[in-house]
């Protein structure tokens, strides 16, 4: 004869398990007028033939016709109420789990305003809880005697990255203003993802974004766009590069030799740069002298060829009824609306 659960409780000695299921193999016998324990971090599942009775909180419950009401009409004709009967009980942990880690396993793609298609890598950290433990048993534990968080990190961790790509896509045109809103992300991702948890009795509680980084490439091409941006002048600039470059041949050479080789990568660095300024002014956006033709560019006030002024003062007349000017060949006045001519 199988022995009667006269005390049914459960202690986690691990502090990982989410849901751990008494007895752990089948379901045990009980009877009403047995002791139900479930301490402050447990909330208990009731289960009798695959059907979930009741949920108690933290406590000591004694099994009555009051507190199990669905359970006595179904063994009402059947057992004197003495009897006893077969359950199970899911002790679900009710505790916020911390320090769970998520991460891109592979790079997920972001098409970048300015950097064009990139792909980017994530982690961070983030704590959960089980909200609904009734929702969560059924939809995620089933018959399982015992879960732990381990069984659902996979599964989390999939979710909080797909939500990330959709995230960075929809809200941000560039990964160069991603860095700075690192807490703002992380706000709006914790909101998007707690449907996606609320369908399994989780919550999410935190989020944190640790880093989203670039390809090596595309950081190079960042710390370029930064080193031009702190610079502000092309010219300082190349003169800057142009002494990292001489710095780098003579660590590469080493003694005279490279002290050499640096020099002559400098005096060639300043050679190209006056016609590398030529070039990067020529390549902007020009505008004909309306006096004689010649193309200058288009913020010169006066022609570089006949010193004439680039702007051309169109013809005015004055209204005849307000007195402010207007184009000439203009039909109204566009101050006053007067009719003209």
């Amino acid at each position: 004869m199988a022995k009667i659960m006269e005390v049914i409780e459960y202690f986690d000695n691990t502090g990982n398990q989410l849901v751990h299921r008494v007895p752990e193999d089948g379901s045990g016998e009980t009877k009403i007028g047995s002791q139900l324990v479930v301490r402050e971090s447990q909330q208990a599942v009731f289960f009798r033939d695959g059907k979930a009775m009741d949920v108690f909180g933290a406590g000591r419950h004694t099994l009555t016709t009051m507190n199990l009401p669905i359970l006595t009409g179904m063994l009402k004709g059947v057992f004197d109420g003495k009897s006893p009967f077969r359950v199970e009980v899911y002790f679900v942990n009710s505790k916020v789990f911390t320090d769970l880690k998520w991460g891109t396993s592979e790079p997920i793609p972001f098409r970048d305003s300015e950097l064009q298609m990139i792909r980017l890598r994530s982690f961070g950290i983030y704590s959960t809880r089980v909200k609904d433990p009734q929702l969560f048993v059924n939809k995620m534990v089933g018959t399982q005697g015992l879960y732990t968080t381990e069984q659902i990190d996979g599964f989390l961790k999939n979710v909080i990255v797909s939500r990330l790509a959709d995230y960075l896509g929809e809200n941000y045109q560039t990964i160069l203003d991603v860095a700075q809103h690192y807490d703002e992300l992380g706000t709006g991702l914790k909101a998007r993802l707690q449907e996606d948890f609320g369908k399994y009795g989780l919550e999410m509680v935190d989020l944190y974004i640790s880093a989203i980084t670039p390809p090596p490439e595309v950081q190079a091409r960042m710390d370029e766009r930064a080193g031009m941006a702190a610079v502000g002048d092309l010219n300082q600039y190349m003169k800057f590069k142009a002494a990292n470059a001489m710095g780098d041949a003579a660590k590469q050479e080493g003694g005279a030799a490279g002290a050499g080789v640096g020099m002559g990568a400098g005096i060639g660095m300043g050679m190209m740069m006056p016609g590398m300024l030529q070039q990067a002014m020529a390549s902007g956006p020009m505008a004909a002298c309306p006096k004689c033709g010649t193309q200058n560019q288009t913020t010169a006030k006066f022609c570089s060829n006949c010193g004439g002024p680039m702007a051309v003062t169109p013809a005015t007349t004055p209204c005849p009824k307000c007195g402010k000017p207007v184009a000439s060949g203009s039909k109204f006045c566009n101050d006053c609306g007067a009719k003209l001519g």
